[in-house]
């Protein structure tokens, strides 16, 4: 047995009002991969914040190959060899390849009029790091013009140049692609033979069964169990989780009804989208699955009326629409989930009851001035509605959970009394927990007659909760599939044609 490399006893950390980490003991070993899992909330993020020097524990102990970490900063932390690869990832998109790998420690030459930048030689230090990825990326390359799966491979490789013997990975696979995800999961093997040990954190439990050896389970701010993942089945998993028993995360579908709802007649946006065509019954959950890149987000974001159509028609309820402006799309009580939450679907600085009541403000003017004795009271009903957790009505929503972030944008178009809702990746990187949530929203607002169109990478999600599944590949309908008379294998053949 390998020994450990890194020792967690007696850890607690508070901010006001909040107990973030509770009495938190466990170890990793050295080359393990180990993974740790929790519900957002769980206090995993806070927990990596220390190791990296971010936050400074209350009490407790915390080793790494036997040196207490007291009182250690990021810089600290990098220099005994820990590096953390974050979900958001921080690079200087303006800058080369080899700049962001090297950033901070220029390889220099020496010259009779001072130090200059060895480019010949940082081009050629950051492709010996580059190379053993198994991927091409050129060091001359700006970073902004990187996948996000190569900027993370960029990233990976700013830790091995930095002597990194313990790299977290926080949610690095949220925004790949199957492909680039086998490659990931290549690189990191490939960490482990070096002797490298990797701390990897994800909400999806089918890659910790997939690469990891160990895994830590947090709930609350509390250790719950650390075992060797062959120990550990994924019903377990979920109970350890959430703390309770989780038999059917996907609920009992309702069957559609018979009006069309929403129909899209020959939709053409010139080189994403070709000849779309299919419609949405009332009480439909019409699932569009694919790889990304496939069209779907573009197709999305068509029907809502932010990028303009080309060619086709677009009907609800069989009267012909046309949307120049997303405005248009609103008044048409069609609404949009975003792919990228935080980006697009928040006011990150604002509050909970503001974003909810953003797109209706309407119903909350009086006499040509905000109402916020309104604002109030309509945010506490949808609060209540669906189960937001959140300390008050005006809380800064950025300081909420993914998932209670998710409901908020859920709120904001419930609140307009949306009929046909656009959910793109409805719960991409939020718990388990938080997704049973969402899943049961969803089939509650098809049981009332609403039209749902729901986006989405995850296959088990779309098998578990759509009538009816299209496929897309480079921007056009390759197959329409019934989720009780196909597999996920024959979804990937049609997103792969």
């Amino acid at each position: 047995m390998n020994k450990n490399i890194l020792e967690i006893k007696n850890v607690t950390k508070k901010f006001p009002g909040v107990l973030a980490l509770n009495d938190v003991s466990f170890c990793v070993r050295e080359g393990d991969i180990h993974a740790l899992v929790g519900e957002n909330g769980a206090g995993k993020s806070t927990l990596i914040k220390i190791i990296s020097g971010v936050y400074v524990h209350d009490s407790g102990t915390i080793r790494f190959e036997e040196t207490e970490l007291k009182n250690a900063n990021p810089i600290d932390c990098i220099k005994m060899g820990i590096s953390t690869v974050h979900q958001e990832l921080r690079m200087v998109d303006s800058l080369s390849v080899a700049e962001n790998i090297f950033l901070g420690t220029p390889i220099e030459r020496k010259t009779a009029f001072g130090n200059f930048i060895d480019w010949e030689k940082l081009f050629e230090e950051s492709q010996k790091l580059i190379i053993p990825m198994g991927i091409n990326i050129d060091p001359r390359t700006k970073i902004s013009e990187l996948s996000v799966a190569k900027k993370q491979i960029v990233e990976i490789c700013k830790a091995v140049r930095r002597d990194a013997k313990l790299i977290i990975m926080d949610e690095p696979s949220a925004t790949l692609t199957e492909n680039e995800l086998d490659v990931l999961f290549r690189i990191i093997e490939d960490l482990k033979k070096r002797g490298i040990t990797v701390i990897y954190i994800s909400h999806r439990l089918e890659e910790i069964f997939k690469i990891a050896d160990r895994v830590t389970i947090m709930r609350d701010g509390k250790h719950i169990i650390t075992d060797d993942v062959k120990n550990v089945t994924r019903k377990t998993m979920i109970s350890h989780m959430v703390g309770r028993e989780i038999e059917d995360i996907y609920p009992k579908r309702n069957e559609p009804g018979g009006k069309v709802l929403f129909e899209a007649i020959g939709i053409e946006r010139k080189g994403v989208l070709h000849n779309i065509n299919f419609v949405l019954h009332e009480g439909e959950i019409l699932a569009i699955a694919g790889l990304v890149g496939s069209g779907r987000t573009e197709l999305a974001r068509a029907l809502f009326g932010v990028d303009k159509i080309n060619q086709g028609e677009i009907k609800i309820k069989g009267v012909s629409k046309q949307f120049k402006t997303n405005r248009d799309a609103i008044r048409n009580r069609i609404a949009l989930m975003p792919e990228d939450r935080k980006a697009q679907g928040i006011v990150s600085e604002m509050g909970v009851g503001s974003n909810i009541t953003l797109v209706g403000i309407d119903k909350i003017i009086k006499l040509s001035f905000l109402n916020p004795k309104l604002e109030q009271e309509y945010s506490k009903e949808y609060i209540q509605l669906l189960k937001i957790q959140t300390p008050s009505w005006n809380h800064t929503i950025k300081n909420l959970s993914g998932g209670n972030q998710q409901k908020c944008v859920l709120a904001k178009w419930l609140f307009v009394d949306s009929d046909i809702l656009i959910f793109d990746e409805p719960t991409r990187g939020i718990d388990v927990g938080a997704k049973q949530e969402i899943y049961r929203l969803l089939n509650q607002l098809a049981s009332q007659g609403k039209g749902i169109i729901m986006i989405s990478s995850e296959l088990p999600e779309v098998m578990g909760m759509a009538h009816r599944i299209l496929v897309m590949h480079d921007g056009k309908f390759t197959g329409e599939l019934i989720p009780e008379r196909t597999n996920q294998e024959e979804i990937m053949h049609y997103a792969t044609i």
